[in-house]
């Protein structure tokens, strides 16, 4: 019974939720997008251009927005290179290179050798985010974990300017991912943008210029 008027709850806030509303008025997939969006207009991370990859990129709405910040090229197209990867399919979306596969595969990182030809990456975005059950420390270990894959393709795939954005949580195992962040990066700035819910104890972690580039 609790659980039905959880979900209950959960329904009436997201159907009245001004970012879901905003979200399906713009035709983006998910309402995720404003805090990516929130977070670049603050920072600046998404230029013409660039070489973006979005990890655990599904519904696609990180890519959505990546997507239309390269778009303008004459003749449509975008200046610039997206590829998003992830376990799950997602509806193609126009000029972005999807892989579905798990990137610590060779299969999967060969297909996305293919489309960089050789190009380091300038932005690598992350939205993962681990079943969680409950239990802090269980969850801080999987958030840890998919924090760690995240900083292992950036140190493999970023330029030595390029930026690392993820997605944790605020609480057990929080201290230990910003220091880690700090090993790899110059600058690191959390991020909790107004579009995350304020019961979520999400948080971003920001990461600029690699200390030690390969």
């Amino acid at each position: 019974m609790a659980k039905n008027k959880l979900n209950k709850n959960w329904l009436h806030d997201h159907v009245n939720d001004p970012y879901v509303k905003q979200a399906q008025k713009e035709g983006y997939r998910a309402r995720a997008v404003y805090k990516l969006k929130e977070i670049d207009d603050a920072e600046k991370l998404i230029r013409p251009g660039q070489v973006i990859v979005d990890l655990g990129c599904a519904p696609g709405s990180w890519a959505q927005y990546a997507r239309n910040k390269l778009a303008g090229k004459e003749g449509g197209g975008i200046h610039g290179t997206i590829v998003g990867l992830d376990l799950l399919p997602i509806e193609p979306i126009a000029d972005v290179h999807f892989i579905q596969g798990d990137f610590r595969e060779e299969s999967v990182l060969q297909q996305l050798e293919a489309v960089l030809e050789g190009r380091k990456v300038d932005f690598v975005m992350s939205d993962m985010a681990p079943n969680l059950s409950g239990v802090a420390v269980t969850d801080a270990a999987r958030v840890e974990h998919i924090v760690d894959l995240a900083l292992d393709f950036a140190q493999a795939h970023l330029k030595p300017s390029g930026a690392l954005l993820v997605k944790c949580f605020n609480g057990s195992g929080y201290t230990q991912l910003v220091e880690k962040f700090r090993q790899q990066f110059k600058t690191v700035i959390p991020k909790k943008p107004k579009a995350s819910r304020d019961k979520s104890s999400e948080v971003f972690l920001l990461g600029k210029i690699l200390k030690n580039p390969l």
